[in-house]
C-alpha cells in the first residue's frame, strides 16, 4: 500500500474510481485485474505492484468507502438531535450526500454488501459490522437518543433491527436498478420512519 499511497492523489483517485466502477458493475468474482487496469489506463502489472492481489485491492476499497462514510457522519452529525428516528434520517441524509458526490461509491457499496465470494465475504461482514454486534451506524444513532418516547412494550433494539432489514431490502433493490434515485429513496425511507413514530411512540 505504501507504493500506491506515494502516488499523486489524482493518480490514486483514477485507479480507485476504475476499481470501484469495475467491482460495482461486475462483482468480485467476475472482475479481473485486467479490467481494472484497462479502465485506469495502466498495466496489469502495476495494479499488482500497488496492491499485491485482487483481494487486497477489494478489501482496501471496502474499508476506504466505509471509513469515508463513517467519518463524514461523525464529523457532521448534530448531537442536539435526540429523537431516534430523526437521528436515523439525519444520518441517512449525510450518507446519501456523500454518495451523490462520488458516483462510483453507491454501486460498489451495494455490490460489496451482498458479495458472497468465499474469498472475501467474512472480511466484508466484519467491516460492515461492529464487534459488539451492532451494525455500522447503530452506535452513533443510539448514543444520545431519547428512548423515553417509546411505548413501554416496544424494544428499541428490535426497532433498530427492523430498520436494518428495511435498509437491506432497499440496498438489494438499488443493486438491481440501473440508476439510483436518491431523492425517492430518502422520501420513502422518511415515510417509514414517520410510520414508526406514529406506532411506536406513546
Amino acid at each position: 500500500m505504501e507504493k500506491f499511497l506515494s502516488l499523486p492523489v489524482k493518480k490514486q483517485n483514477l485507479i480507485i474510481d476504475a476499481a470501484l466502477k469495475s467491482f460495482g458493475t461486475n462483482g468480485y468474482k467476475k472482475t479481473s485485474i485486467s479490467d481494472i487496469a484497462s479502465a485506469a489506463g495502466i498495466s496489469k502489472a502495476m495494479v499488482f505492484h500497488y496492491f499485491g492481489t485482487k483481494k487486497e485491492l477489494y478489501i482496501y476499497l471496502v474499508n476506504t468507502c466505509v471509513d469515508s462514510i463513517s467519518t463524514e457522519v461523525v464529523e457532521k452529525f448534530d448531537d442536539s438531535i435526540t429523537d431516534l428516528f430523526d437521528r436515523i434520517l439525519y444520518t441517512s441524509k449525510l450518507k446519501i450526500a456523500l454518495m451523490e458526490k462520488h458516483p462510483n461509491v453507491p454501486s460498489f457499496i451495494q455490490s460489496a454488501y451482498f458479495e458472497n465470494a468465499d474469498e472475501v465475504k467474512e472480511e466484508i461482514r466484519t467491516i460492515f459490522s461492529k464487534d459488539d454486534g451492532k451494525t455500522m451506524g447503530q452506535e452513533i444513532t443510539f448514543d444520545g437518543a431519547d428512548f423515553s418516547k417509546f411505548k413501554d412494550d416496544i424494544d428499541p433494539n428490535l426497532v433498530m433491527n427492523m430498520i436494518d432489514w428495511i435498509s437491506e431490502g432497499y440496498m438489494s433493490k438499488m443493486a438491481d436498478a440501473e440508476e439510483t434515485d436518491f431523492d425517492e429513496l430518502y422520501s420513502v425511507f422518511e415515510e417509514c420512519m414517520q410510520l414508526f413514530k406514529r406506532n411506536f411512540y406513546k
